[in-house]
């Protein structure tokens, strides 16, 4: 499925009675939810989406804010929206258990949906049941997410001004700068990532939804509590050579969280489904394959 197919073919659901969230369905069998990072969309399942649909009931929504979804300019970007946002899609389309495979920003969203599963269950309370965990290269601990300056910089009191003067040039050099060397992202699929930014003037708010770095620090125990105490399966497949969350984290990963299960992938950065899809699948499937029979 080409770019514009994967926008045409998707459909949408609204969240609190206003705004309209894009998401691409596709497959059979369990549930296998997909959450996108920051600053793209669900389009960056694209190249591990074909194998994945065959396996499993794929659904992949844009977080508000990004991609094809509204991006409203007053409103209140949180991690804790999100989650929300997440709990509502799977309301709505009658899902009562998934399993999740998230990357980025989607990690952080992940992991307060986790947190709120493991309170339901010790509180004795029905839940939507989350079968499996498996995380792309994200910060899931703040102490080692290696921020890039522009983030710094959407982050700090300048944050306002600097989005009009983001463009596609400077996405490109962040994009290179977190992309292996040998696995950076073509002009194709940077013009996509960059549609994807500029639907309805998506930059205007990335000072907004920054705020998911702060999200981190405050929520940083209730999440890596989550992470630790976690009554289901988890696995970590990281791109190692990613200046942003690559092989430290996963050493932080180790001291953090018992028996931890990692795929390092040596010379890819950032966005592993990208850069190294076939590894991406490889990795999940195997992990999929043995927690079916532990």
């Amino acid at each position: 499925m080409n770019f514009n197919d994967w926008k045409n073919s998707g459909q949408f659901f609204s969240y609190k009675n206003q705004h309209q969230i894009f998401y691409q369905e596709n497959g059979s069998g369990e549930t296998l939810l997909l959450i996108h990072g920051f600053p793209t969309a669900s389009w960056d399942w694209n190249k591990i989406w074909n194998p994945l649909k065959e396996k499993y009931h794929l659904l992949a929504p844009d977080l508000i804010g990004f991609g094809f979804s509204d991006k409203p300019k007053k409103y209140n970007y949180s991690i804790m929206d999100q989650a929300d946002l997440i709990e509502d899609f799977l309301q709505k389309k009658k899902i009562k258990q998934a399993h999740i495979l998230a990357h980025d920003y989607g990690d952080t969203v992940l992991q307060e949906i986790l947190a709120r599963f493991i309170d339901r269950k010790n509180a004795g309370k029905e839940s939507f049941e989350i079968q499996s965990v498996v995380l792309l290269n994200g910060g899931l601990f703040p102490e080692t997410h290696q921020a890039l300056p522009i983030q710094k910089l959407l982050i700090s009191p300048i944050g306002g001004l600097l989005v009009h003067f983001l463009n596609r040039k400077k996405l490109k050099k962040s994009f290179n700068n977190i992309f292996g060397k040998e696995t950076q992202a073509t002009e194709q699929e940077i013009n996509e990532f960059y549609t994807l930014m500029e639907h309805k003037n998506g930059r205007m708010i990335f000072h907004k939804l920054i705020c998911y770095m702060s999200d981190r620090k405050k929520y940083r125990e209730r999440w890596v509590a989550a992470l630790q105490k976690s009554p289901i399966p988890i696995s970590l497949i990281n791109g190692a050579a990613d200046p942003i969350s690559g092989k430290h984290m996963t050493e932080r990963y180790k001291e953090l969280i018992p028996n931890p299960v990692i795929v390092l992938l040596d010379i890819i950065g950032h966005y592993p489904q990208t850069e190294a899809p076939k590894k991406v699948l490889k990795a999940y499937f195997d992990f999929r394959e043995r927690i079916k029979w532990d």
